[in-house]
């Protein structure tokens, strides 16, 4: 069916691309855009990196496309509620917008501060959004004393290395074994430890941090155990909470971690069984992977929005038996402390990592990840050359490690990767 309305809930990257590929692929009727931010879609790589340190305005991060596409655009007005069996969508500003497909492409949100009083120190921000990012350049022009960073993920590690390179004094506290642990592992992010203190970042793993303290402005942050870390700018880094809580009534398997669909993109009621109509698409969705035993996954990564988008649009048109179940392989990028960082794959539950090209003591080489005895992930380390051969034997599950015996290759030594503990699927 290419005709009808249809309703896009999220202006985002997911949003905008699902959006194209619903008129690439001949949809002709009404597409209504809802976004609550009253910005059109942006990059959000960007915010943490070159729109920290200056080099790009926030405003200069627009996506391309969004002039040329033929929609109605809801800017600035956040959706409340839905109705399923009204098939509508209820607005913040009290409108409805009737449809008869929905994609949902809400995205996620930064998580907060836990204390609210304290969150709302000045000087307290989060990194998420291009009014975050616009926010936080303006305090880094400020020249804080310290700036204190709580979390040592993705984006905690790339704002930490765009401040660095403002000249500023900066602290990360987690109480992780290492940065990026969650992620890579304590083995990978130890070798990104010594990069950052190299850098001259004041690292505090296996440290809490359980109050923010100041007078209307945050002055210090009070550590577990005792002590205190003196900063009049903090950078809450706390991850990621899904933007579902619009959902609350509609009878969807919804919560801060995802919304659940299908392997065609469907969203999943409460009982789990495919609602007709409603799709989802990008940091929101929560989907069973085909090729991790179909356990279910959200991926915060920009390819998966522009893919999940695409087959997402493929299953509203065609219908949901013309696509194959979702299974895009997830892959991210990273740009921290004179380091790209590329991963394939999912590293989530893997027993063992091995170097299989390079070393980390040249700053250059690329580990693998096995779980069972099979490949499931690799990450490479200013070595992106060697990340592609590796795409095969990740997606077919090859014996872990995959590749051994090359000229120039390392003796792999497997060893345990440092990850969290993870319930088998």
């Amino acid at each position: 069916m290419r005709d009808g309305t249809i309703v896009i809930a999220g202006a985002s990257l997911a949003g905008l691309r699902g959006a194209e590929a619903l008129r690439a692929n001949g949809f002709t009727g009404r597409l209504v855009v809802v976004g609550d931010e009253p910005h059109p879609p942006y990059d959000r790589p960007p915010l943490s990196k070159h729109v920290l340190t200056g080099e790009i305005p926030p405003g200069a991060t627009t996506l391309p496309g969004v002039g040329a596409l033929r929609a109605e655009w809801r800017l600035g007005t956040p959706a409340l509620g839905l109705d399923r069996d009204g098939r509508a969508l209820h607005l913040a500003d009290g409108g409805r917008v009737a449809f008869d497909r929905l994609l949902i492409a809400t995205g996620a949100r930064a998580r907060p501060w836990p204390m609210p009083g304290e969150a709302r120190l000045a000087g307290v921000h989060t990194l998420r959004s291009r009014d975050d990012a616009t926010a936080l350049a303006a305090g880094l022009a400020a020249r804080p004393g310290r700036v204190l960073i709580l979390g040592a993920g993705f984006i905690g590690c790339e704002a930490a290395s765009s401040i660095r390179a403002l000249g500023l004094p900066v602290t990360v506290v987690d109480p992780a074994p290492a940065p990026l642990a969650g992620a890579l592992g304590s083995v990978i992010g130890g070798f990104v430890a010594g990069r950052m203190e190299a850098a001259g970042v004041d690292v505090r793993l296996g440290a809490r941090v359980t109050h923010l303290e100041g007078d209307r402005a945050v002055r210090r942050a009070r550590l577990e155990g005792g002590g205190t870390i003196e900063a009049d700018l903090v950078v809450v880094a706390l991850g990621a909470v899904r933007n579902t809580g619009w959902l609350a009534g509609a009878g969807l398997d919804a919560d801060e971690g995802g919304l659940s669909c299908d392997g065609a993109c469907r969203a999943l009621d409460a009982a789990g069984r495919p609602v007709p109509g409603i799709f989802a698409a990008g940091d929101v969705a929560r989907f069973p992977h085909p090729l991790y035993g179909n356990r279910p996954v959200a991926l915060e990564h920009w390819g998966n929005a522009v893919a999940q988008a695409a087959h997402a649009a493929r299953a509203m048109l065609d219908g949901p038996d013309s696509v194959e179940p979702y299974g895009e392989l997830p892959a991210f990028w990273s740009s921290q402390f004179g380091l790209n960082i590329k991963s394939l794959g999912l590293t989530e539950g893997a027993d063992a990592v091995a170097i299989v090209q390079g070393s980390p003591r040249t700053g250059r080489f690329l580990a693998v990840y096995g779980r069972a005895g099979r490949t499931v992930a690799a990450v490479s380390v200013n070595a992106g050359r060697w990340l592609p051969a590796y795409e095969g034997p990740i997606r077919d599950g090859a014996l872990f490690p995959p590749i051994t015996g090359g000229a120039d290759q390392p003796r792999p030594e497997p060893m345990p990767p440092g990850l969290p503990a993870h319930e088998a699927a």
